[in-house]
């Protein structure tokens, strides 16, 4: 039954959302994975870069939120509004998939991480057949919780995020009073063997572009927020939060631990940097936080995936067959939330005989959500262009740019790996017009852009998978 939202979220749980989405398992491993190939200089340079992009796409965010207060479907809305249905639908049908792609890895890590303890050491790296199992039926205890109400999964996100970020504050604390400037200053630009500065600036970018990912989720629930404005506000706190614990775990970690003897850690590498400072103790704290931390992650892009799926479905305008549009009597996507925690549990499974493909799955999903960036960028330079505001063309122009060098820094194989999966999708949108009694198409870009995804996808399958590479 399709309910009405009665109950608004405010400020307080968006913001943690936000926080939630971004701050996964990532920044664990964030000080070991950018001292691998940068020095210190690169990878405040690199920050820089990021920062100021990350900034423009949290603006981008937050204007499309106020310009149109009235559209409820967030990133999949302003998209549709800005290209048409064939285009809006690719954007939240490319956000599903990296969500519930993004709670498989979570599983997997989160069983890996309880392997590292000898009394779980047959969890093994994750993907074993004791963690499988448990994966599924964690996943599935997760499921229920969510389709019981989807407000006590807020409640339950705001208190893991809280508890996630308590042992990442310790840790920064912690180093910043063992902080020693001459082990920062130790090979500042980097080794010769890490090339040019161009170079470890870029290899250092890979990472804090997936660190990120979540930053619009705020405009995701833009239809249970108490306002528009507290859906601006959720997501700029959020930016601004992840950000300082972000910086100040790569960052500080070098005037710990050199950063050739970082770049050699194991991962989680702040449970080693912390170690160095404070013990054994430390350690065992921050891999207890890593283990919230992906139980929260996972809840969050659980909750994500479902939702996005449930907005492309509802309403007369839906462009994914309406039975996915539905709420039930606890307003959650009921029928959105069983097939995306279905599909999670296939890939879980896939995981166990397939690793090597589960693991270009994972990469694979990360692309497909920079799409969507890049969409809404693209929307607001288009509006730029027509009103003539130099400050839309500002933001717009430079995200748009930004958004484009997020899916080259992913990889151009990612890309065309993914025409596969939106050529799939083709299938639901078209029963969708179908549905509504319409034409497959109701522009010719939209042919264009259709014949070309699956053109694409063709020479993906052929290359990647019938090729001997």
């Amino acid at each position: 039954m399709n309910t009405p939202v009665r109950k608004k979220l405010g400020i307080l749980p968006l913001t943690l959302l936000v926080v939630g989405s971004i701050v996964g398992s990532g920044i664990f491993s964030l000080p070991q994975n950018m001292a691998e190939g940068s020095g210190a200089g690169a990878i405040l340079i690199a920050w820089v870069i990021t920062l100021f992009g990350m900034f423009l796409l949290t603006r981008i965010f937050q204007y499309l939120s106020i310009r149109f207060y009235k559209i409820n479907e967030g990133l999949y809305g302003y998209v549709r509004e800005g290209f048409g249905d064939y285009i809006g639908f690719n954007a939240a049908w490319g956000y599903w998939i990296s969500a519930w792609m993004s709670c498989t890895s979570y599983l997997v890590i989160l069983f890996s991480a309880l392997g590292s303890f000898d009394c779980f050491d047959f969890f093994g790296n994750g993907t074993t057949i004791p963690a499988v199992i448990a994966g599924l039926i964690f996943l599935w205890i997760i499921h229920f919780f969510v389709i019981k109400g989807i407000y006590q999964a807020f409640l339950l996100n705001c208190l893991v995020t809280l508890a996630k970020i308590v042992p990442i504050c310790l840790f920064i604390v912690c180093v910043v009073l063992a902080f020693k400037v001459d082990t920062f200053k130790m090979d500042f630009w980097g080794t010769p063997q890490l090339g040019s500065i161009l170079d470890q600036i870029k290899n250092t970018m890979l990472y804090t572009v997936w660190v990120y990912l979540g930053i619009e989720s705020a405009t995701v629930y833009a239809a249970r927020a108490k306002n528009i404005i507290t859906i601006s506000r959720a997501t700029f706190f959020g930016f601004a939060i992840t950000s300082l614990l972000l910086v100040c775990v790569s960052v500080l970690s070098l005037g710990i631990v050199p950063q050739q003897e970082l770049a050699e850690m194991k991962n989680p590498s702040m449970a080693l940097v912390i170690e160095h400072v404070v013990g054994s103790w430390g350690a065992k704290c921050i891999n207890i936080g890593l283990i919230v931390s992906v139980c929260g992650g996972l809840l969050s892009w659980l909750m994500l995936a479902a939702e996005m799926l449930f907005l492309a479905g509802q309403g007369n305008q839906h462009t994914v067959p309406s039975c996915f549009g539905k709420l039930n009597k606890n307003s959650t996507p009921a029928n959105a939330l069983w097939l995306t925690t279905g599909l999670i549990s296939v890939l879980i499974i896939l995981a166990h005989f397939y690793q090597s493909g589960y693991n270009t799955l994972i990469q694979l999903s990360t692309s497909m959500v920079l799409i969507p960036y890049l969409l809404s960028a693209l929307f607001v330079f288009k509006l730029a262009i027509r009103q003539q505001k130099k400050y839309l063309l500002f933001i717009g122009g430079l995200g748009s740019i930004y958004g484009f060098w997020l899916i080259y820094a992913g990889g151009v194989s990612y890309l065309l790996l993914s025409m596969i999966l939106y050529s799939v999708g083709l299938l639901f949108y078209l029963y969708a017009r179908k549905q509504r009694h319409l034409s497959s198409f109701s522009y010719l870009h939209d042919k264009i852009y259709a014949v070309t995804i699956v053109i694409l996808a063709i020479i993906a399958i052929i290359y990647f998978y019938i090729i001997p590479q």
